[in-house]
């Protein structure tokens, strides 16, 4: 469904390109996974399968990266408020 539609006016502090973009997010979405599912379904099945495999591994893969970091962050942070 189009914002259009809705009558939705997007907040005035949003940027240019987010007002842009919102009103078609879900259209965008739509069809780039359309065209992952077409270009998967032309490929060879081992092919597909690395691929879909690097897609689910990476969101959790940097999930952990950036709560590791997060971790050494408030470490650090602690150990230099405790020898102050």
């Amino acid at each position: 469904m189009k914002m259009i539609e809705r009558n939705y006016e997007p907040p005035m502090e949003w940027m240019d390109w987010e007002k842009r973009f919102y009103a078609s997010y879900d259209s965008i979405i739509c069809d780039a996974m359309g065209h992952l599912q077409s270009y998967l379904m032309e490929t060879r099945p081992s092919l597909a399968l690395a691929i879909i495999a690097l897609i689910a591994f990476s969101v959790p893969t940097s999930t952990a990266l950036l709560m590791y970091n997060l971790l050494e962050l408030s470490k650090g942070v602690l150990s230099g408020i405790h020898l102050s």
